[in-house]
């Protein structure tokens, strides 16, 4: 099965199965001297595993990675990381029911279809269990970044219908992880968490919005054509299961925009370029201009139901799928480290792109 890697120079290569024994990933070409702190790594984690809260899967796992190589003394070897994270929860007979069933909007149909087999268990490597071993990746280029001071922040910005208003004063980043929706707007996000728990208590699902913001970095990131790092940033993201939408900057709103409002004029601030607006998204021609990315990302509501659905088998036949095992009601709470995670990796690989091989040289 091709497609499990990711990146050109930071690169991953995750593997695993949703009720298999251990989903990991392998990171290769990250360069030495990176600080790595297993703790960190395990924050990441914690941040995306299930049963975290009532309004997530009830799926109890610790997600306890361990670190296999390419790490010695707290600092990267410059040699092939291994991280690795045992399932410990699974349980397979919730999935015995659609063993022969294609469920709506699920992969079911088109993995056995393509590939003439499925595991029905969970959705096997469809499942967003895969996403363990992206966080863990990603919590080592936050690391990285970190180091460079560079940040990446994302956050719960819409559920259903319910919008924070960027600009309240309310908003403040510092308040994502004080609550268990992930939204820094404090009111907003009581609402957000009494949706989410009534759409749950009628069997359905509802989708949402994260929205990110990356400050800190250089001129010049992004190779055009068809390596723009907008691009790169809109695979990643839409690479994430249940992602329906990536918009940049000013994203669909530029449509009702006339150009003399939108573009940013440039202006200096001391010794530095910046732009008046930053409708552009920190990205211009596919390269950063050095003003912070900002994008949203958008999921749709999750396809288990906890109600019957009308279906087809893998014979042809009708079929009706139930609802039944433990499954969330809104992912964007768990997807917030995922999103993280997979900016992070886009950003490392186009900073390493130069083709340095040691941590201290882009330091200099």
């Amino acid at each position: 099965m091709a497609g499990s890697n990711f990146g050109e120079v930071f690169r991953i290569s995750t593997f695993g199965e949703s009720h298999g024994p251990a989903v990991g990933v392998i990171i290769d070409g990250c360069p030495a001297g990176v600080k790595i702190s297993l703790s960190d790594i395990q924050h990441q984690l914690t941040r995306r595993k299930p049963g975290q809260s009532n309004i997530v899967t009830q799926r109890k796992e610790e997600d306890k990675v361990e670190i296999q190589s390419g790490v010695f003394d707290g600092v990267s070897t410059g040699t092939p990381i291994s991280l690795v994270v045992y399932n410990k929860d699974q349980k397979s007979k919730d999935y015995n029911h659609i063993k022969d069933k294609f469920r709506p909007s699920h992969a079911d149909y088109t993995y056995d279809a393509k590939y003439g087999n499925r595991d029905y268990r969970g959705g096997g490597r469809s499942s967003a269990r895969e996403t363990v071993a992206r966080v863990a990746a990603g919590a080592i280029a936050q690391s990285m970044l970190s180091q460079l001071n560079i940040k990446v922040i994302s956050w719960v910005s819409q559920v259903g219908d319910l919008v924070v208003d960027q600009n309240a004063p309310t908003f403040d980043l510092n308040e994502i992880e004080k609550n268990i929706v992930r939204c820094p707007d404090a009111e907003m996000a009581e609402n957000m968490i009494d949706l989410i728990k009534e759409v749950r208590k009628d069997g359905d699902t509802i989708g949402g919005l994260i929205s990110c913001t990356i400050t800190g970095l250089p001129v010049g990131l992004g190779q055009p054509v068809f390596d723009k790092l907008h691009a790169d940033l809109g695979k990643a993201m839409l690479s994430i299961n249940a992602v329906k939408g990536f918009e940049y900057g000013s994203g669909f709103n530029c449509v009702s925009m006339r150009g003399s409002q939108h573009n940013d004029i440039f202006k200096k601030e001391g010794d530095k370029v910046i732009t008046k607006t930053n409708y552009s998204g920190g990205i211009q021609g596919g390269i950063s201009n050095g003003m912070p990315i900002n994008f949203n990302v958008a999921f749709k509501p999750v396809a288990t139901l906890m109600k019957d659905q009308e279906s087809l088998d893998k014979f042809g036949d009708d079929a009706t799928v139930s609802g039944k095992g433990r499954h969330d009601p809104c992912v964007v709470p768990r997807a917030v480290p995922i999103v993280d995670a997979m900016a992070a990796l886009v950003i490392c690989d186009h900073l390493l792109r130069s083709k340095v091989d040691r941590l201290d040289q882009l330091l200099s």
